[in-house]
């Protein structure tokens, strides 16, 4: 049987439109288990399947994630909640991945913490549910499937040091002008934040206060020109709000502080 061409492999990506063809042609042929499964794995990709759900995984930091065709992806931009979330409470014990997705955040930073958590994801999505738990097993993560706070244990109610949250925040006319790979492949609740895409960061916001325990703090993913939206729901939720952003990465993000400084 003829050996895979990477420089075949890679044309093909390219003509496809991956920007990225040589890298990703490697992790295809890293992920493949033989010459006929790759074919198929090249052919998903070039159909505009994206990368990760075709191989079934994705890297964030230093974790990988488990990602099933259907899931949301991890962005790598995401990781500035990672950073913000460990310097702002470095000694955090109870920990939630809200709009958890693959849970992705909730095992980086499990990754980043000394110690063990008592860790917890929630998701409305099934499939996102199954991965995340798969991600957050070697950490004795729990998973939950629901909306918002009310998938959450009753017994975290003021007691939440970290509340991670990826929530989506796509305006929903905007959600046409994505990239065929996140509007066709992922689910729209994983992407679509209403009107103004703030939606989600607002319901959010308006809970946070009864889980987050004294001096917890929200760290939410937003845009930058959503920032100034995002950090008025979080003070009229009345918590200390400030923005973050990452030139590296391309990211912006709000912390909110259920006390001040």
């Amino acid at each position: 049987m003829t050996a895979p061409d990477p420089a075949a492999i890679t044309a093909a990506l390219r003509a496809a439109g991956c920007v990225f063809a040589e890298d990703e042609a490697a992790v295809l042929l890293e992920s493949a288990g033989s010459t006929v499964a790759l074919a198929a794995l090249v052919a998903r990709r070039v159909a505009g399947e994206p990368l990760e759900q075709v191989v079934g995984w994705a890297q964030f930091g230093a974790v990988r994630v488990p990602v099933e065709p259907g899931v949301f992806v991890p962005r790598q931009r995401t990781r500035l909640l990672v950073d913000l979330a460990v310097a702002a409470v470095p000694t955090a014990r109870t920990v939630v991945d809200l709009c958890c997705g693959s849970g992705a955040l909730g095992a980086a930073v499990a990754t980043a913490l000394p110690g063990p958590l008592d860790l917890h994801a929630a998701d409305l999505d099934p499939a996102a549910v199954r991965c995340a738990g798969r991600t957050l097993a070697p950490f004795g993560g729990q998973v939950h499937r629901g909306d918002l706070y009310a998938a959450l244990p009753r017994r975290l109610r003021g007691r939440v040091d970290l509340l991670l949250v990826n929530a989506p925040y796509v305006p929903t006319a905007a959600i046409a002008l994505m990239p065929p790979e996140a509007r066709v492949h992922e689910p729209r609740t994983a992407l679509d934040g209403g009107a103004d895409g703030l939606d989600l960061h607002r319901l959010v916001a308006a809970g946070a206060p009864d889980w987050l325990a004294p001096g917890g703090v929200l760290v939410l993913e937003t845009s930058d020109a959503q920032a100034a939206g995002t950090v008025a729901a979080l003070r009229s939720a009345g918590l200390v709000a400030t923005v973050h952003r990452s030139e590296d990465l391309d990211a912006t993000a709000v912390v909110g502080s259920a006390t001040a400084a």
